[in-house]
């Protein structure tokens, strides 16, 4: 599997890999079977799929938390080694408090910056640049376990911003906000020229944002394709175990006696 920029040529669709991308766990099954799949530039995939069928393992796969047992993933054209640290790559976790750790607001964000060796000038630009992409640069001197779900959660999209990473993974984005902080989240990622992978059961939210979508279960790729063709085939949902998003279901007309 890889991640492959293509710009400024056109975009390719998806290529076959030949190197599987195969995990399991110690004296387990197999989590995830044969991952072969290429993710282009700037594209925004959304990975769907009931709980436990792998989403979680392949993000971990993807920022180097684990090692796959066979294959190899490559970035950018570059092959990533067992343990090498990426950049590249920002991991959002399912629970901003897994993220945010720092006395304030502002520490979060600056962390991974002062970490890349950064200037003091440098961290400082970043910071703020993140907070006002995010729109919470009212937050930052604030202590972030005093902060909201929803806004704890764009403190750790502005930590990961202020890297400046090519890949985002975000990981169950919207099961801490607010339908107001819902909302923002998906104009702010509408908006978005980075690559975005992004794991999650709200289905609506993955056709508001994403451009494409995996339907995983059993630890394969079952269906690849845009998101209404992938959702909106009720048999293959009920198949394996999701329901077609309210949005793609046809609504009858009410009738009216004459």
């Amino acid at each position: 599997m890889w991640v492959e920029r293509q710009w400024p040529r056109p975009r390719e669709r998806w290529r076959s890999q030949p190197n599987p991308l195969s995990f399991a766990y110690p004296d387990q099954p197999p989590v995830l079977c044969d991952i072969s799949l290429t993710i282009q530039d700037g594209e925004r995939v959304g990975i769907i799929g009931h709980n436990g069928c792998g989403k979680t393992t392949l993000f971990m796969l993807l920022c180097g938390v684990l090692t796959p047992a066979a294959g190899q993933i490559s970035l950018l054209g570059q092959p990533l080694q067992p343990g090498q640290f990426r950049p590249e790559v920002g991991l959002l976790f399912q629970d901003p408090d897994d993220q945010l750790f720092s006395a304030s607001v502002w520490d979060d964000i600056a962390f991974g910056p002062q970490n890349m060796g950064f200037t003091p000038q440098e961290v400082e630009a970043r910071v703020r640049h993140a907070a006002e992409m995010t729109g919470i640069p009212h937050l930052l001197e604030r202590l972030p376990h005093h902060l909201s779900g929803g806004e704890k959660q764009m403190v750790a999209i502005a930590g990961l911003l202020a890297m400046t990473p090519r890949i985002l993974l975000y990981d169950e984005p919207t099961a801490n906000l607010d339908l107001r902080t819902r909302r923002r989240l998906i104009r702010f990622l509408q908006n978005s020229t980075e690559t975005l992978l992004i794991s999650a059961h709200d289905l609506e939210f993955v056709l508001e944002v994403c451009d494409r979508a995996l339907l995983i279960d059993e630890g394969r790729i079952i269906a690849d394709g845009s998101p209404q063709e992938v959702m909106g085939d009720q048999a293959l949902m009920e198949a394996h175990g999701l329901e077609k998003p309210h949005s793609l279901i046809p609504h009858e007309e009410p009738h009216h006696g004459s």
